[in-house]
């Protein structure tokens, strides 16, 4: 990869920006959720020449043993006598000798360093020749390699990636590739610098294959893929495992294509796989992503429509005795999920976004005017309500229709894209508008609805999700990302099960607000990101996870349970939240006084200057020389005759508090415990306070045009 390994590394008043240049322009961006066998996360970056790996994080690589000249032998020379014979002219020359396959046999040091923050430890170019628009990778919780094959998975993800990619091409493509990253020896090899095409993807260099998947005329516009066991394949491609791969495109009015590739396989195909399904749908799509649970579930969304579940194991028509395959010719849609209408029209919000959550029990969806909202499709939600949702999607049932959010919520800072369809359309009536008065306020409406849809559609966002590492048997937590508009509007949920809680306990008269509360119920802002992204715009926003983490914890102090990544248009920005390494708490006023100049446990002989506080607290003071009340006492010792009872009536007011010298009776009382009594304290404190001195000068420097004002005592 052409680009800096070494961030740039930038502190803000909330979080820490990591941000890593790339020389070429990011299409998509996607991180696999197998780790190395080295324990490095990988990333997949999709751009115009075909894709990048980078592993980040993790034992690094040792560098590249030197060879030693070999020595010569005394005597020998190096001269070489070539003996021709005519006589074997007719021979037909022998064959040169076949180049021995390089064996990458890479070596890692034994323990991982110790670093402030994951180092990229080595990169891989895959190129394609053409520009990659989209990567897909199996929808699966984070996890390291080892794990795979204890969880029951293809053992083939044990030792390989697999992952999609679609081209600009229509052709797509699904790649196999070693988990483990290539050694120095293997990138410095002579024929990968002699022949520029050595390296090219599909020619085996780096350990890969590719399979390529055609059947499109236009390329796709999203691309999904999940791992499937079906239980009609034969016993060796159950232990290994289907892939199937699903990509939508704007061709016709709208298609959607599923391929099935089997994994294992010992010879590439010759010819480019056939899609086993296609559906033609009457409007396009804008993104789709598969059930990590129930795995032959696609989640399909269409902008203006709807929100809809797609079964491609379950078929809509009788099945046929003759039908070959692991899966029927035709799928059919389960469920369709309706957004609110935008008022006062009869359209519907546009969706930016619908990713499932709960693991796969549920559907998380973002509109175009900042709104979200939680579609329980499976009755899982924390609190549930009196009639549960999941009635309605009985076994068997189909085409059932679920408009109705569990809860739902604004981003915060999205006003401007509510208060769209409030402001008025100038010349909206035009020059053929109808001239009475009914019939132009509808025409109004409607153009103006038209008006405000068309703006709502250009806003751009996305939602993506990653399941936290779980501590024993507790279920897994998931964490969401969503941004809208750009990098003003990038929200964080840390815990989706905790935050649907309390958002369902608000509604209810918890009170617990959106963006307060603890940190695990609430959704969290993300500040500052231009410093990382140095003016170019949000394309995207992701999550990392990290398998090996304790138990993915929510940190206290504010901090993150995952490093969100944002993607630029050449940039790459990891941001890292909380006070452990490094940042602070999110979502109120940061107390610099609390920044930790070096990491736990370390010590420094430096001077550290503390600023003063920005606080001040409020303090009142009473400069008067008399005590209060003393006017007070002898207006009413005068009158004390003239009571009823003959009380003191100081003794019926209440008590006040006392200011101003009061701090000079707690000093008498002090000066009179002495046995010395010959002292005058007041004369002491005064001399030591000067107070005589400043009143003398005060009385000399009076001037002569003005009057002097005394004071008689009593």
């Amino acid at each position: 990869m052409s680009s800096a390994t070494t961030p740039r590394i930038r502190r803000t008043a909330q979080n820490w920006q990591f941000t890593y240049n790339l020389s070429r322009r990011i299409n998509d961006v996607q991180t696999y959720p197998v780790q190395s066998p080295q324990g490095a996360t990988i990333l997949i970056f999709a751009h115009e020449n075909g894709v990048t790996l980078v592993w980040r994080g993790g034992r690094r690589l040792k560098p590249a043993e030197k060879q030693a000249p070999k020595e010569k032998r005394n005597g020998a020379s190096e001269d070489v006598i070539m003996i021709i014979d005519s006589d074997d002219d007719d021979q037909p020359p022998a064959k040169a000798q076949a180049t021995p396959t390089f064996e990458d046999k890479p070596r890692f040091e034994d323990v991982a360093e110790r670093t402030p923050y994951p180092q990229i430890i080595q990169t891989l170019d895959l190129a394609l020749g053409t520009s990659v628009l989209n990567v897909a990778v199996i929808p699966m919780a984070p996890c390291a390699a080892q794990d795979v094959s204890a969880a029951g998975d293809a053992p083939l993800l044990a030792e390989k990636m697999v992952f999609a990619v679609s081209c600009v091409t229509n052709d797509v493509y699904l790649i196999t590739l070693p988990l483990t990253p290539p050694s120095p020896e293997s990138k410095a090899r002579a024929e990968l610098r002699t022949d520029l095409l050595a390296g090219t993807a599909g020619s085996g260099a780096w350990g890969e294959s590719l399979v390529l998947l055609g059947g499109q005329t236009r390329h796709s516009d999203g691309l999904a893929m999940n791992l499937i066991k079906s239980k009609h394949s034969p016993e060796s491609q159950v232990k290994q495992g289907r892939v199937v791969v699903a990509a939508h495109s704007m061709q016709a009015s709208g298609t959607l294509l599923l391929w099935d590739v089997p994994l294992g396989w010992r010879s590439k195909p010759q010819r480019p796989l056939e899609p086993f399904q296609t559906e033609f749908l009457p409007h396009p799509l804008t993104s789709i992503s598969f059930n990590p649970t129930h795995t032959t579930q696609l989640l399909t969304v269409s902008s203006r429509q709807a929100v809809r579940i797609y079964d491609l194991a379950a078929s809509s028509l009788p099945p046929e005795p003759e039908a070959v395959g692991p899966f029927p010719p035709q799928g059919s849609w389960l469920l369709s999920l309706y957004q609110p209408f935008a008022r006062p029209s009869a359209s519907r919000k546009p969706i930016l976004d619908a990713v499932w959550i709960s693991h796969g029990r549920a559907v998380f969806a973002l509109l175009a005017d900042g709104m979200w909202g939680i579609w329980d499709v499976d009755g899982v939600s924390p609190s549930p309500p009196s009639a549960a949702i999941s009635n309605k999607l009985k076994p068997g049932v189909q085409g059932a229709a679920l408009t109705v959010f569990s809860v739902s919520g604004h981003v915060e800072g999205t006003g401007s894209l509510r208060s769209i369809a409030t402001q008025p359309k100038e010349n909206s009536l035009g020059e053929f508008a109808p001239m009475t008065p009914h019939t132009r306020r509808q025409a109004t409406a409607s153009l103006s609805t038209a008006a405000t849809l068309d703006r709502l559609s250009s806003v751009r966002g996305g939602i993506r999700t990653v399941a936290l590492p779980s501590a024993g048997r507790v279920l897994q937590d998931e964490s969401l990302v969503l941004w809208i508009g750009g990098q003003e509007h990038v929200c964080v949920i840390p815990a989706i099960s905790k935050f649907w809680d309390s958002q369902l306990r608000r509604g209810h008269g918890g009170g617990v607000n959106l963006f307060s509360g603890a940190q695990p119920t609430r959704m969290v802002k993300l500040l500052d990101l231009s410093t990382g992204l140095l003016g170019e715009r949000c394309c995207g926003a992701s999550l990392v996870a990290d398998p090996t983490s304790s138990s993915g914890q929510i940190d206290p102090d504010g901090g993150l349970p995952v490093d969100v990544l944002i993607q630029g248009e050449s940039r790459i920005v990891v941001v890292r939240q909380g006070e452990d390494g490094p940042g602070t708490k999110i979502g109120g006023v940061v107390d610099r006084r609390r920044r930790r100049p070096f990491s736990k446990g370390e010590r420094s002989d430096a001077i550290i200057v503390r600023g003063q506080n920005d606080r001040i607290a409020s303090m009142s003071y009473n400069l008067g020389t008399s005590k209060s009340g003393v006017l007070r006492r002898r207006s009413i010792s005068k009158n004390q005759d003239d009571t009823p009872d003959g009380k003191d009536p100081l003794a019926q007011l209440p008590s006040r508090p006392r200011v101003g010298f009061d701090f000079m009776n707690t000093l008498n009382a002090a000066a009179d415990v002495s046995a010395d009594l010959t002292r005058d304290v007041e004369a002491e404190m005064l001399d030591i306070m000067e107070i005589d001195q400043a009143l003398d000068s005060m009385e000399d420097s009076r001037g002569s045009g003005r009057k002097k004002v005394f004071f008689e005592d009593g």
